[in-house]
């Protein structure tokens, strides 16, 4: 019955908004019928038709005011009012453009910025990770009672991976565990040539681990893993459509793929391909899944900790009780193989996502805050206007109240007002922020993406949205009660005269002025952290890496071995056709020196793979930690230029005979030897069993990795690597690149050649320079609008408040004041503003700097030349944006505005 109620009654209640003339006439027809029987009574009583027409309106009472009875009986009055309101706002609207345009495009440039900001946060940090149940996924590994607290990625062998799996069959915490090689991608070999892809090593286990079922074909087999295994291989859904046209019958193709670490190259069975949606970050964008197989001789020691855990927690399972069970299986083997695990260990477990995320999510918190803050500087601008524009109007709302006007009533003019200007920044916010969005996707590079792959969904979806019409509504909310409450404030019972300037004068003082305190200080905060990020950036970039890197280039070169039909790789010894080739280029017009390594310094870094044991020193003295081992030819450090502490450098004849010497950095000196002189000591890289090498120098810390990183302990081994790559000092700044390809491609012509880049060209390539360097843009891009933005509203209000007190100043000057005492009165007021914005706008500027500390690189968050920089420039530009009003203002002529009174 309530339903066939409902449908018989909202037809009803719709009618006179679908037919709004139809049922007006209806009602006069309604009233003039009623009129005319109620004539046609009195008549009947004797009175004339005039007398009965005019005892019929008396008694029926005034006409407008039952119809309006009529029209609230049928709940359709709010209906009407707002639409009155809203025809009402659009002229106002139209009959102000420079007004509306200024608020129009003012908060369209806000909610663009935020809502662009907030696509990419929710493609990186709200939406899930392509696997199923991914808060159940971890990272985990063993480390020191000294780790960083902040660690989330560490180092494990695959024997102890071995045992790990074996356990997580009978633990009660872990559903399962598996692991990838850190040491990425394969040589392709193809009828057109070798060709370097993104690829990894995993275990058997891994896509099942993380939860990913293959769109056609299967995972990964238990015996397509160890040293005799088969080669199997799995597609990423990019490669299966760029590289086999999406063909359904590529199952059972083969592709020959060859590791960095292996001689030769062999055909892999293709077995599944991965669904369209899925990444891996860590890998950096693979084409191809390969399992861990074949001989090599990293995999068959404990210390070699080339491979990274990753781990399924059981349904009801807690991170810190698997991690209590994990330290207690790593205590097992211990006991078990004391001389590979020399100290106590702990197991650490990281969310993946976490993980994944790694500096990313700091960045994006931050990118957000920013745009919000200008946001912010935005809405602050708007109520700003609107109030100057409430002043103007007080008037008018001072006539419609005197004639019965409710504060409901004006209230809700207001807030139509402000619903139809949201509405339209909204709208034009939503097409820039679309715009903003492709803008800075395409300006992604593709290192950044094969990092960040979940950027690239970035878009306006439901989520994003939402977002906007929250941010939206509570725009509007702002913009309706600021001038109502202003208004309400202003009347009195001198509003519907002209004299309301008295109230108007202090306005600036009561609502101006704090405004533009919250504009300058949200402004500061954004340039200091502007400030922090390019001065961070450009320490990044001058960071003394222990090398000359002026002059300095660097080519990767990997030579591409088939397996003959007996299976035995058909090459030569590991590190002949190096040689041949530094030779070569060496010889070369314009070269000073080549050398070669397996790895470059300035890049992702090695991982930490060898311990280094020492001997005659007792176990228990013994240190367990794993560092990096580089091996390099006899001219590599001199190519560098790197600084020899002591002893020497390699000969020829120890790298071509791989002789068991070896170099120390300075951290290893300091660490191993602290008061000792290393050359000539003796050190085991991996266990007591490990074949020993003699010290014969010392150089400087060389950043092998990242710039950022600090320095750590290394080696340096006489040069046995498959492949290599070639480090050329030239002199000058003559492009050599296509003579050194040519020499390369004599000796080598079937090898895979990496693009030529200089040292220069590869730090500012590496993915924290790019982070900070596109963060620092942004957040510069953020504070320039903000600058401008709070500047435009400071010389509003300064305006503002010198035309309201136009009288004052002429009654002033006309007493005898100066026109520098107007200029003292104006920019004296203005100064007030601008150091108290700075000041508080510096204090949230140090606090706000703390998020950055993550990214921020030889720069503290409270750094004191930043602050005053960035303080002197802003209350610099503000004080010359007041001086356009203040020398307005001392230009009145008293004897016009006296008379104009």
């Amino acid at each position: 019955m309530r339903l066939l109620r409902l449908l018989y009654i909202v037809p009803l209640r719709l009618r006179p908004l679908v037919r709004r003339a139809r049922v007006e006439q209806d009602l006069d027809d309604e009233i003039r019928d009623h009129l005319e029987r109620r004539i046609d009574a009195e008549i009947a009583r004797g009175m004339s038709r005039d007398e009965a027409h005019d005892a019929a309106v008396r008694a029926f009472g005034g006409v407008e005011q039952r119809k309006e009875e009529c029209r609230d009986m049928r709940h359709v009055t709010f209906l009407d009012h707002r639409a009155q309101d809203l025809r009402f706002a659009m002229r106002q609207l139209l009959r102000h453009p420079g007004v509306a345009v200024t608020a129009v495009a003012v908060f369209t440039l806000g909610i663009a910025g935020s809502v662009a900001i907030f696509g990419f946060v929710d493609a990186g940090l709200i939406r899930p990770l392509p696997y199923r149940d991914p808060s159940r996924l971890v990272t985990v590994f063993p480390a020191g009672p000294d780790s960083a607290p902040r660690q989330q990625r560490g180092g494990v062998s695959y024997l102890n991976l071995v045992d790990w799996r074996d356990w997580s069959t009978r633990s009660r915490s872990f559903e399962s565990v598996a692991a990838y090689d850190v040491r990425a991608g394969f040589t392709m070999v193809t009828p057109s040539g070798p060709q370097r892809v993104a690829g990894l090593r995993v275990t058997t286990g891994f896509f099942r681990t993380l939860g990913v079922t293959p769109v056609i074909g299967r995972e990964f087999a238990s015996h397509e893993e160890g040293q005799t295994a088969p080669a199997a291989v799995m597609l990423s859904y990019s490669a299966w459509q760029s590289r086999f046209g999406g063909s359904p019958d590529v199952l059972g193709r083969t592709v020959t793929l060859q590791s960095p670490w292996l001689a030769a190259a062999e055909p892999h069975a293709i077995v599944g391909v991965l669904p369209q949606d899925f990444h891996f970050t860590l890998a950096e964008h693979a084409e191809f899944w390969a399992t861990i197989r074949g001989r090599q001789a990293c995999w068959n020691v404990r210390t070699c900790q080339s491979l990274e855990a990753i781990a399924r927690l059981a349904p009801g399972s807690t991170v810190s009780s698997a991690a209590a069970e994990a330290t207690s299986m790593l205590a097992e083997l211990r006991r078990r193989y004391s001389a590979d695990h020399r100290e106590a260990e702990i197991a650490k477990i990281v969310p993946l996502s976490d993980v994944m995320l790694g500096n990313v999510r700091p960045v994006l918190l931050m990118l957000l805050g920013g745009a919000g803050l200008l946001l912010v500087i935005a809405c602050v601008n708007v109520v700003s206007l609107l109030l100057a524009r409430s002043d103007a109007r007080a008037r008018e709302i001072g006539v419609r109240q005197a004639l019965g006007a409710s504060s409901s009533r004006v209230l809700g003019q207001f807030a139509t007002e402000a619903v139809a200007l949201t509405a339209i920044g909204t709208l034009c916010g939503l097409v820039l922020a679309h715009w903003a969005i492709s803008l800075l996707t395409g300006l992604l590079s593709d290192d950044m993406i094969s990092r960040m792959p979940y950027l690239q969904t970035a878009a306006l979806n439901a989520r994003v949205l939402s977002f906007a019409a929250v941010v939206s509504i509570a725009a509007a909310a702002l913009f309706a009660i600021a001038p109502a409450a202003r208004v309400s404030a202003a009347q009195s019972g001198s509003t519907l005269h002209n004299n309301a300037r008295g109230f108007a004068g202090t306005h600036w003082r009561r609502f101006g002025a704090p405004l533009v305190v919250v504009e300058l200080a949200v402004a500061m905060v954004l340039l200091a952290g502007a400030g922090l990020l390019g001065k961070s950036l450009y320490r990044l970039l001058t960071v003394d890496t222990g090398f000359n890197a002026q002059g300095l280039a660097a080519v990767s070169v990997t030579p591409v071995s088939l397996k003959d039909a007996a299976g035995d790789a058909k090459a030569g010894r590991p590190g002949d056709l190096a040689r041949r080739l530094a030779a070569r280029i060496a010889a070369l017009p314009g070269v000073e020196s080549a050398g070669y390594a397996d790895q470059l310094p300035i890049g992702a870094g090695l991982a930490p793979t060898s311990t280094f044991w020492l001997p005659g020193r007792a176990p228990a003295d013994q240190r367990k930690e794993a560092w990096p081992v580089r091996r390099v030819s006899a001219r590599y450090l001199q190519t560098l230029e790197t600084r020899l502490l002591r002893g020497r450098y390699f000969t020829e004849e120890e790298v071509s005979a791989v002789a068991p010497v070896m170099l120390i950095n300075e951290s290893a000196a300091r660490r191993y030897f602290p008061d000792d002189d290393p050359i000539g000591r003796s050190i085991a890289l991996g266990g007591a069993a490990s074949p020993q090498r003699e010290v014969v120098g010392v150089i400087g810390d060389v950043k092998d990795g990242p710039p950022e990183t600090p320095a750590h302990p290394s080696a340096y081994v006489p040069f046995d690597n498959a492949t290599f790559a070639l480090v050329i000092r030239m002199q000058g700044d003559v492009d050599l690149s296509p003579m050194l390809v040519a020499a390369i491609r004599e000796i080598a012509p079937d090898a895979l050649v990496g693009r030529m880049a200089t040292m220069r060209e590869r730090a500012e390539r590496l993915p924290s320079t790019s982070l900070n360097r596109s963060t620092a843009w942004l957040v510069g891009g953020f504070a320039l609008i903000a600058f401008v933005l709070s500047n435009v509203g400071l010389y509003g209000v300064v305006a503002y408040s010198v035309g309201q007190r136009t009288r004052e100043i002429g009654v002033r000057m006309a007493l005898g004041a100066p026109r520098q005492s107007v200029y003292r009165l104006i920019l004296g007021e203005a100064s007030r503003i601008v150091v108290i914005g700075a000041a508080l706008g510096a204090i949230a500027a140090v606090a706000a700097a703390a998020s950055l500390r993550r990214l921020l690189f030889d720069v503290q968050a409270w750094d004191p030349p930043t602050l005053v920089v960035t303080a002197a420039a802003l209350i610099a530009s503000a004080l010359a944006a007041s001086y356009i009003p203040a020398r307005r203002a001392a230009s009145v002529n008293p004897i016009e505005v006296l008379r104009g009174d």
